[in-house]
């Protein structure tokens, strides 16, 4: 019922429609000579001159889609500090990071300053307090655009990556603005946009900026009638220019081992176009790939999307679950010496507005564990230096950039950063189709409320403060790249009386270990490595 009332008559434009019969009633009765017509007349005239330069302003999404009564959010963040204990913070046990990491962004995004006075606003005596520990012999770099260079030695086209990208988020999860501006912005800061697997679309291609085409499970863009994998279809958009590297999800951390599916009226032509489906008709995302079923056929699908994508980077990425399962994976690059570019590790943290409650907060591994696990694995085996690991997982600020380095990544990706950026508020009505910032949404009409050239710029000036905020960080601790941090730098509070370096917390495997015995290695390695098959997932 709402969304057919909506069709005809949008309900949040409802403050400015009331304002408007308001000014119309108080000036009949100023003509009529009513002692008030003349003031009332004044008042909601000028609230309907606000309304009218909200839905004309391009700076506030929130203003566009609600004009008048928007105001109200903005004036409840004005006098945060004085009542954040009654009313704004009253979610701050159940996510004590979100609201401080959204203020961080929405200032670099807007270039505002990030500095607070008084001090730090973290319990520093809590359990889990984590930093970085600084030099006393600093350093001076020249720049903040840290890169890594992603290929193999069977690559022939190595892409120059960001440490710092855009996680994959799907066209048709987010709007064809917000697609567009992401796109945009990162087409100004030379760094990479991941499509997430519902395939390339032509807001992707707008404005040029990098590509990391995500390929799941369903193969859109590249798929058959029958929903399969097809060659012919994935060289063609694979030939793009545009498309820098090419990643297969095996799962996502937000909902690791889980399809998902696309409700038919959400199959829009656009959409219908970009993931090669019928339009109208359901989109299903099985919850496994049927382009192959050992690990040694993963190891051969990898091969043949590097040949026929004419040598660029191929990778996957996974959110860890059964171990055997990902060391199977591993004994498969030995035995066929096949080897992927690189590996992108999800953490379970992860976010989407597509996953059940139990999914989100129980099932797949925490990106600390499920990174450290990748990383000491390649090194087990002597691979670490061919491959190359993104990771992704509630990452925003430039500290949570150094901790992933620390734990072995080369590269992190954001969603949720990148969200806030373009103007997202953490309204949760991602699936409803409501959004009210037009991030999440297909409704055109919702839409319009995202500016594009200024959210493209947002999402550039974010990238770019996260960087130099980077950069700092790297200076006092006296280093010269964000690849330099390792476990040993990150310290963390165990107890009340008691801190500890990562490096002495988390587990280590020496370089070759795994070759040559599994005694006296942590003990996932020492169980699980023995039981895993080249040929098989499942146990021997």
């Amino acid at each position: 019922m709402l969304d057919r009332l909506n069709a005809f008559y949008p309900v949040r434009y409802t403050a400015m429609a009331v304002c408007v019969f308001l000014f119309a009633i108080s000036l009949l009765a100023a003509l009529t000579g009513h002692p008030a017509g003349w003031w009332s007349a004044l008042v909601f005239g000028g609230l309907c001159w606000i309304g009218w330069w909200d839905m004309r302003q391009t700076r506030k999404s929130v203003l566009r889609n609600y004009p008048i009564i928007g105001h109200l959010r903005y004036m409840l963040e004005k006098i945060r500090p004085e009542i954040r204990q009654y009313f704004l913070e009253s979610d701050t046990e159940a996510t004590p990071f979100s609201r401080s990491q959204r203020t961080v962004v929405y200032a670099r995004a807007k270039g505002q300053t990030d500095k607070r006075p008084f001090g730090t606003q973290l319990d520093v005596h809590k359990d889990g307090y984590e930093w970085l520990n600084h030099s006393i012999n600093t350093t001076s770099l020249e720049s903040h655009d840290f890169r890594v260079t992603i290929g193999g030695p069977d690559c022939r086209q190595p892409y120059s990556a960001s440490v710092f990208n855009i996680s994959a988020m799907s066209f048709g999860a987010l709007s064809a603005r917000a697609v567009e501006a992401l796109n945009s912005g990162a087409k100004k800061g030379g760094f990479a946009h991941d499509t997430g697997e519902g395939a390339i679309s032509t807001w992707h291609r707008v404005h040029g900026g990098d590509l990391i085409w995500e390929i799941g499970s369903g193969y859109f863009g590249c798929r058959d009638d029958e929903g399969r994998f097809n060659p012919e279809r994935f060289k063609a958009n694979a030939a793009d220019p545009q498309v820098k590297m090419i990643e297969v999800k095996l799962s996502q951390g937000a909902k690791p081992g889980h399809g998902g599916m696309l409700p038919g009226a959400k199959v829009t032509p656009e959409v219908a176009e970009a993931r090669g489906v019928p339009v109208g008709k359901d989109c299903i995302s099985p919850s496994s790939h049927s382009a192959f079923s050992t690990p040694r056929e993963l190891m051969e699908f990898m091969a043949q999307l590097r040949e026929l994508s004419g040598g660029k980077p191929v990778g996957f990425k996974l959110c860890i679950g059964h171990p055997w399962e990902w060391f199977a994976i591993v004994k498969a690059m030995q035995t066929t010496g096949i080897t992927p570019d690189f590996i992108v590790v999800d953490g379970s943290e992860g976010g989407t507005g597509a996953a059940p409650l139990e999914f989100t907060d129980h099932i797949g591994m925490p990106l600390q564990e499920g990174l450290r696990m990748v990383h000491n694995t390649l090194v087990g085996v002597n691979l670490r230096d061919r491959i190359r690991i993104g990771c992704a997982g509630k990452i925003v600020t430039a500290f949570d950039i150094a901790r992933a380095m620390a734990l072995g990544a080369d590269w992190c990706n954001s969603a949720r950063g990148f969200m806030f950026a373009l103007g997202c508020i953490q309204a949760q009505a991602c699936h409803t189709g409501h959004c009210p910032t037009g991030v999440t949404t297909q409704d055109p009409l919702r839409q319009q409320a995202l500016i594009v050239p200024d959210k493209s710029q947002r999402v550039f000036q974010f990238h770019q403060n996260t960087l130099k905020a980077l950069q700092e960080l790297i200076q006092a601790a006296g280093l010269h790249h964000p690849g330099d941090i390792g476990t040993h730098h990150i310290m963390r509070r165990v107890s009340e009386n008691e801190v500890r370096p990562l490096a002495t917390l988390l587990p280590e495997v020496p370089s070759g270990a795994l070759l040559r015995k599994t005694e006296g290695l942590p003990a996932a390695y020492a169980v699980y490595w023995k039981l895993a098959s080249d040929e098989r997932f499942s146990m021997n």
